[in-house]
């Protein structure tokens, strides 16, 4: 399952990635853009942890989006040691062909997949998700007795 679920995530980002190359944005610039849209005014610090890549990386992605008019850094009002990351404008607009590419990709993914099929595949992934966040793995014993009230 493991392996499948790899194949598809690399498979769809393949496709976005030919789709979008006209934005002249890098596979990973592009996931920071979408990021900081998700989140905008995200610390860079923070930055780092979503994007799981080393503080220094995501510091040298910022100054390239940066001098590309991508991002703006501002200083945190709270602490001003605190670099946080706001998108431009024109960002903003790459954002929404972004996410109008990304769409496509998903709908073009699930041709021939019912929407009854579709559902139970989100709910199931989001469970996954829910699942192995923070290390936490569910019991047997939680697992049977949620399987149970279900049934």
């Amino acid at each position: 399952m493991g392996f499948l679920i790899h194949d598809v995530q690399r498979l769809m980002r393949k496709r976005f990635e030919a789709r979008a190359s006209g934005l002249g944005l890098s596979s990973a610039q592009w996931r920071l853009l979408v990021r900081v849209a998700k989140e905008d005014g995200v610390a860079q610090a923070r930055l780092a942890e979503l994007l799981e890549i080393e503080p220094i990386s995501v510091s040298r992605l910022v100054d390239r989006m940066e001098e590309g008019g991508w991002i703006e850094r501002r200083p945190d009002a709270a602490d001003r040691r605190v670099r946080m990351i706001f998108l431009t404008p024109k960002a903003s607009d790459a954002y929404a062909v972004i996410k109008s590419i990304a769409g496509e990709v998903y709908e073009e993914s699930l041709v021939g997949v019912k929407p009854e099929a579709r559902r139970v595949l989100i709910e199931g992934l989001e469970t996954m998700v829910r699942n192995l966040t923070d290390d936490e793995t569910p019991s047997v014993e939680k697992v049977k007795s949620t399987e149970g009230a279900a049934a």
